[in-house]
């Protein structure tokens, strides 16, 4: 009897095909170890600068250093792909990231974004995670600043 093992990540999967033996179809998959940060590591965000006012459409340029970016599903030490966290958007940091208004993916690497924010206060965050949306160990993740957006 053939049995088929699929592993999934957030954009590869994998199928492969053979015979298992009765142990090996009830071991649990097990979970790949979260990705390392070299020591040093920082993200940090380029522009707008803490304080600063802007426009409701305006542009976010995130900073990076002793790591590089990589687009997600793509797997290389000391690499990964910037999220974006509006007005303190809260997550787990022990589960990959998820998508909302309020919590933008970067996954194909980009270092830039346009963003669009209604008049008033706002918080921006920048956090850095590997190719499955997970934080590194130790993550890498920005100072919080603040911006005021004006008509």
């Amino acid at each position: 009897m053939s049995i088929i093992k699929t592993f999934v990540t957030s954009t590869v999967i994998l199928i492969t095909s053979g015979i298992l033996s009765a142990e090996e179809s009830k071991k649990e998959p097990v979970a790949e170890p979260k990705m390392a940060s070299p020591k040093g590591a920082k993200v940090y965000i380029i522009f707008p600068k803490d304080g600063k006012t802007v426009k409701p459409k305006f542009l976010v340029r995130f900073g990076l250093k002793k790591m590089g970016v990589a687009p997600a599903g793509i797997k290389f030490p000391n690499t990964g792909h910037h999220h974006l966290i509006i007005d303190g958007e809260k997550f787990d940091a022990n589960l990959p990231l998820p998508m909302s208004e309020n919590l933008k993916h970067f996954g194909a690497g980009q270092t830039e974004t346009v963003l669009e924010l209604k008049p008033g206060k706002h918080t921006l965050k920048l956090v850095f995670a590997d190719h499955l949306h997970r934080l590194h160990e130790p993550p890498v993740i920005s100072e919080e600043i603040t911006i005021t957006v004006k008509e």
